[in-house]
């Protein structure tokens, strides 16, 4: 069953006196549990597609189900209300509650979006922080972090109400490499466990050849679907005759 279904889809901004097209004319299915990315140049409709997916946006024309709901149909308050029942996110820069520390960041969308009853938040803070190695970072605070952890607690957050689905808009942006593997291999893990679909949004090659699926966009255009190899790696050489034709 999919999880997102695109059909001409498509997003325009007015921009002065004329019209912007950022996404022309999309079709796309997504099945539940997938890792999955778009990429493509700066400028490509990359982000744009994201914000859609995640109610962030809503279509100028098309049909865009998320979760078997027509996104295109909610007002402000239903978005939202979608979002935060439905959507994790994952951000290349955190966005982590400076004030708050470990726990109270990932404890937060259960407290002020679901508010959760404390027993259930507790179990399910510390079980997250288990999983993604954090647990004994739990009382400090963003700025004792290293990235690599701040990326943990992140992902940890974005899990914490149990979304169908987490969008990740360049989540390995600020990391060195060697970080980098280990936050995509923990996302890997976080699906395989939790049965939850990830959707990228990158540059990164790491992510390229970690995901299932490559959603190839080029001037706000799906150019190609391009499946994992037999393996479970994207056909590099490939990849690379796309990455140059962009």
């Amino acid at each position: 069953m999919s999880i997102v279904h695109a059909t001409a889809l498509c997003k325009n901004y007015p921009a002065g006196d004329q019209t912007l097209t950022a996404i022309q004319s999309v079709d796309f299915d997504i099945p539940e549990g997938a890792f999955v990315s778009f990429v493509g140049p700066s400028g490509s409709g990359k982000s744009t597609l994201l914000n859609m997916i995640g109610c962030l946006d809503q279509p100028t024309s098309g049909e865009l189900i998320v979760a078997q709901t027509d996104t295109g149909r909610l007002n402000r308050e239903q978005a939202a209300q979608f979002r935060g029942e439905t959507i994790g996110f994952i951000f290349q820069d955190f966005n982590l509650i400076p004030v708050l520390n470990v726990y109270e960041n990932i404890e937060y969308p259960l407290l002020m979006v679901h508010n959760w009853p404390k027993p259930e938040r507790q179990e399910r803070v510390q079980a997250l922080m288990k999983a993604v190695g954090i647990h004994e970072q739990a009382n400090k605070y963003p700025s004792q972090l290293s990235g690599g952890q701040k990326q943990r607690v992140a992902i940890a957050r974005a899990l914490a109400s149990k979304p169908k689905l987490v969008l990740a808009d360049e989540p390995t942006a600020n990391l060195d490499h060697a970080t980098a593997y280990r936050i995509i291999e923990l996302m890997k893990q976080m699906r395989d466990e939790f049965g939850t679909t990830f959707i990228f949004s990158t540059h990164d090659s790491k992510i390229m050849n970690a995901a299932e699926t490559l959603f190839i966009l080029e001037d706000g255009k799906l150019r190609q679907e391009h499946q994992t190899s037999p393996a479970g790696k994207i056909d590099s050489n490939a990849l690379q005759q796309e990455e140059k034709s962009l």
